[in-house]
């Protein structure tokens, strides 16, 4: 019997953060949607591996670090032990309450859920069709007029000579691990990599960092990094930066890695290896080529600001395609795409569009990181004219009665009108101030409006005003 032939308005492929806020979108605005994920738990990477599952361990971490810094508030406390299994379950435990609720929302018959992996086949017409493998076996046709690519991605191993022999944990690994270790070898120096250092030193276990840019956090300025590396060395925790990793070896006694630092050679042994270098789009099966999709030198499919691909009727949104792997950005993208493709199908254009003023990133070590909109190294590279100025943490009231001192806050701002483009934060609750600045530049607000307005003390936020009040003497006065 022929498969009866029914029409999609919007096939969203990826059920994860990005996916789901496309097909909520698309079902408000009146389009018959389907979702397609063949993955073996409903839920999205945010809340099964990444974003959720990482807070959840780092926050026993975050209260071994506090004992261990006990004495220095009169606190006569101890860390008795470790219980890694523990941890993992109480991860398990949260983790499965929050994808529980998603997998709720997945199939709760606001649109057609698909269980199975779906791949573009070119087919010559106006509709798309999309082959599904389907997880119970045999394969389903979709045909679709607009269609989303939000496929997430993969963890990103090196092709380095002994590592597959020697074996290695990923960031996978760690969260559902009941044993750890006890020392790690890190490969690479962005968030995953010093998340996941902070959390296994915070345990007490040893840990190296290799990584092979000269700086950590690639893509921010140097003066942030510098904060998470300085800190980390006196945490007793090694970093080697400018490393150029030649090979692994196994042995009895544990694993190791050489490299070459500066011309010199160098090594380091643990017992374990975690491959933290990043992920890359997960969109090797999904017939892109044959679309005639494109796809950039990093491996993430093309976007223009409307989330479309270079086939107009294929958007993409989340890890597809970046900027950056964070999930508001993935959602905003999701509903972006929606909308525009219920504009398409409505006889109009694609209209709206994505605004990355205020981007944010964070980074959950401690201490933390979080900046938003333009660095001081983009502005450089864009040729945007733009002034700054910091403030430290440890010239600031609340966070010496904190007892935590270390970096700093630092905005950028245009010359001429004043207008903030750009935040950082290197010190604590870092990925909670930098709200203020996002909420400051999504409202246009300028240095003159933001180191006038109310701040309570003592509280971490006024620190804020600081470096407001220096930049109203470094831009032109308003009229």
């Amino acid at each position: 019997m022929n498969q009866e032939k029914i029409v999609h308005d919007f096939v969203v492929l990826g059920g994860g953060s990005a996916g789901y806020a496309a097909a909520r979108t698309a079902v408000d605005l009146g389009l018959k949607t389907a979702v397609i994920d063949g993955a073996e738990e409903l839920g999205g990477l945010c809340i099964l591996r990444g974003c959720m599952p990482s807070k959840t361990l780092i926050e026993s971490a975050n209260r071994a670090l506090s004992l261990r810094h006990a004495a220095d508030f009169g606190i006569d406390a101890r860390i008795g032990g470790v219980n890694a299994k523990f941890i993992r379950d109480r991860k398990r435990r949260l983790i499965g309450e929050f994808a529980g609720y998603r997998r709720g929302q997945l199939e709760d018959g606001q649109f057609t859920l698909v269980r199975g992996m779906g791949r573009f086949e070119y087919a010559g017409s106006e509709e798309l069709r999309i082959v599904v493998q389907m997880r119970e076996g045999g394969e389903q046709i979709i045909f679709a007029r607009t269609a989303l690519i939000a496929t997430g991605s993969v963890v990103h191993v090196p092709a380095l000579p002994g590592l597959k022999e020697a074996e290695y944990w990923t960031s996978d690994t760690i969260l559902d691990a009941e044993e750890i270790p006890a020392s790690f070898i890190v490969l690479g120096g962005g968030a995953i990599a010093l998340e996941m250092a902070h959390y296994l030193d915070g345990i007490g276990r040893k840990v190296t960092v290799l990584q092979r840019n000269t700086q950590l956090l690639t893509g921010m300025d140097a003066d942030v990094a510098e904060v998470v590396e300085e800190s980390f060395l006196r945490r007793g925790i090694g970093v080697q930066c400018g490393t150029k990793l030649l090979r692994v070896d196994a042995a009895a006694e544990g694993k190791s890695v050489e490299f070459e630092m500066g011309g010199k050679p160098g090594g380091v042994c643990a017992a374990e290896i975690l491959v933290a270098l990043g992920r890359r789009p997960a969109l090797s099966s999904l017939g892109l080529n044959d679309m005639g999709i494109a796809i950039n030198d990093a491996g993430r499919v093309i976007a223009a600001p409307t989330q479309q691909t270079s086939d107009l009727r294929v958007f993409v949104a989340g890890d597809a395609c970046g900027p950056l792997e964070v999930v508001h950005l993935a959602i905003q993208q999701g509903e972006t795409a929606a909308k525009n493709a219920a504009e398409m199908l409505r006889g109009g254009s694609a209209r709206h569009k994505m605004d990355y003023r205020c981007k944010l990133f964070g980074v959950f070590t401690q201490p933390q990181v979080a900046v938003v909109g333009l660095s001081e190294g983009d502005a450089k590279m864009e040729g945007i004219d733009c002034v700054s100025a910091s403030y430290p943490f440890n010239d600031h009231g609340k966070s010496i009665v904190k007892g935590e001192t270390e970096g700093f806050v630092k905005l950028l701002a245009h010359p001429e009108t004043g207008v903030l483009l750009g935040g950082a934060v290197a010190g604590p609750d870092a990925t909670e101030l930098i709200h203020e600045i996002s909420v400051a530049m999504h409202l246009g607000a300028t240095v003159f409006q933001l180191a006038t307005a109310p701040h309570y003390h003592p509280t971490l936020s006024e620190i804020w005003t600081y470096p407001a009040d220096e930049l109203t003497g470094k831009v032109k006065k308003p009229d």
